[in-house]
Order: C-alpha cells, then sequence, then structure tokens
C-alpha cells in the first residue's frame, strides 16, 4: 500500500483532485474534483452520463483514471491499489440491484459477510466469536431485520432485501458507505425506512448516495453535488440546487 501525502485537510476522507477518464475518447469523467467529509451524508446527482457509475468505480478500483489524484484517509493513494485491497481498507459499495444469498437465513447472510471470517485466524469448528455475533445483532437491529434473523432471504421485500445488503457492509466496519440508487422500486414506507437509515448511519459512516429520485435526496436533507459531462457542476443544499440556474438548464429541464 503507498501512500500520499494529501493536500486536504484531516477531515476530508475522501479526496479526488482533477481526475479525468476516457472510453473510446469520450471523457467520462472530466477533471473532477470532490472533497467527501468525515462522518458526512453527501447525494449525488445528475443526468444519465454524468459521471456518477465511473465516479464509484474509480474509488472502488474498478476504473482507472487517465490522470487526477485519489486519496482515502488523507494518506492511502487509492490508485495504488486494487480492487480486493480497496475493499479491505474501509470502503463498501451497494450496487443498485440487492445482491444478497437467497437461499440463507438473513443471519448467514450477515455472518458470511463479518470482517475477518475467512481470515487464516478464522476457525471453522467453533464458528463466530461473542463480539461477532454481537455485531451481527446490533448491525440487524439497525437495519430494522432484528425480527427476521432465521427467515431465508428469498421470501424478504425488495426493499428488506436492500437493507439487507447495507447490513452486509456494515458488519464489515466500513468508514465510506457507497450506495447506488438504494430506493428504485421500493414503495413509499420502504423509502422513508431507508431515509431514516441513511440518516441514522452518518456519523459513524461516511455515506455518499447516488440517487435520482429527487423527493428521496430532498428528504436527506444532505450536502448535494450535481455531475454533469464528468465534473462538479454545483454544491450546496437541496434548496440551493433547485435555484441554481445551470443545474435548472441541463438537469432539471428548466
Amino acid at each position: 500500500m503507498n501512500a500520499l501525502t494529501a493536500k486536504s485537510d484531516a477531515s476530508t476522507l475522501l479526496y479526488m483532485e482533477d481526475v479525468t477518464v476516457s472510453f473510446d475518447g469520450f471523457k467520462a469523467i472530466n477533471q473532477l474534483n470532490l472533497y467527501i467529509e468525515e462522518g458526512e451524508l453527501r447525494c449525488i446527482i445528475g443526468p444519465n452520463g454524468a459521471g456518477k457509475s465511473t465516479m464509484m468505480d474509480i474509488v472502488t478500483g474498478k476504473t482507472r483514471p487517465d490522470k487526477g489524484v485519489v486519496t482515502f484517509g488523507g494518506d492511502i493513494d487509492l490508485l495504488a491499489l486494487d480492487e480486493p485491497e480497496i475493499a479491505t481498507i474501509g470502503i463498501g459499495r451497494k450496487f443498485q440491484k440487492p445482491t444478497v444469498f437467497e437461499a440463507l437465513t438473513v443471519f448467514e447472510n450477515l455472518e458470511v459477510a463479518v470482517e475477518g471470517e475467512r481470515s487464516p485466524g478464522f476457525n471453522w469448528r467453533y464458528g463466530l466469536s461473542n463480539l461477532q455475533k454481537e455485531r451481527i445483532a446490533d448491525v440487524a437491529e439497525i437495519i430494522g431485520l432484528s425480527d427476521q434473523l432465521g427467515a431465508p432471504a428469498q421470501i424478504l421485500s425488495h426493499g428488506q432485501k436492500q437493507w439487507l445488503e447495507i447490513g452486509m457492509l456494515l458488519v464489515q466496519k466500513p468508514r465510506l458507505l457507497l450506495v447506488d440508487e438504494p430506493v428504485a422500486g421500493m414503495t413509499h414506507q420502504e423509502m422513508d425506512r431507508t431515509g431514516e437509515l441513511l440518516v441514522s448511519l452518518a456519523g459513524s459512516h461516511t455515506v455518499v448516495v447516488v440517487e435520482h429520485d429527487m423527493d428521496f435526496v430532498r428528504s436527506l436533507d444532505s450536502r448535494v453535488t450535481v455531475l454533469h459531462q464528468g465534473s462538479v457542476l454545483a454544491e450546496g443544499s437541496m434548496t440551493d440546487i433547485q435555484a441554481n440556474t445551470e443545474v435548472k438548464r441541463v438537469y432539471l429541464g428548466e
């Protein structure tokens, strides 16, 4: 793991400076500058093709930029690490479609995800430690599935599967959670519960949410970054964003 002295202050957890990546001549990310603070809840919005998914691909090591600086925690150069290495330093990503193990119970899904379970020190004969069991119980409470621990994941509602996948990340104790369109396909009640969950995670975790549903983004009452053509178009509260002339022109269609 290579260290890189970040130009940001100590409170900046994720630092992206002058990041550019092209695919067949098309700049999916174009001189992107993005700074996410420790413990913050940030929403990323923008039209299709704005670079939202590519930005997350870069952070998680799936895509390598042509140039730029990307650091985590002040001194970790993410561009020097591969995907598995990045996953072990406290960055978790939840994709839009839940990827839980349908045939396993809720508890077993969380058990599979527990940090270090498959490390050389893990002993299958004795199973989980008391601390790991406590962590699973705590996370199940957070995601609202304590009463469903013995239920197979396949019987859960769409929203519950989304929460379970978030829980599978939480048991790994990530510092940064990247969450892609978490409320797509949810009922209004599930959307409300998801918003409460993400807000509750901020502070103990840093949460970056990519979302298209503007009512949901507004309900989170967080700082919002608008991407357009691979760059930051505007940042601020949702009220600021909705009043921004350029945002209205390129994104809101006004």
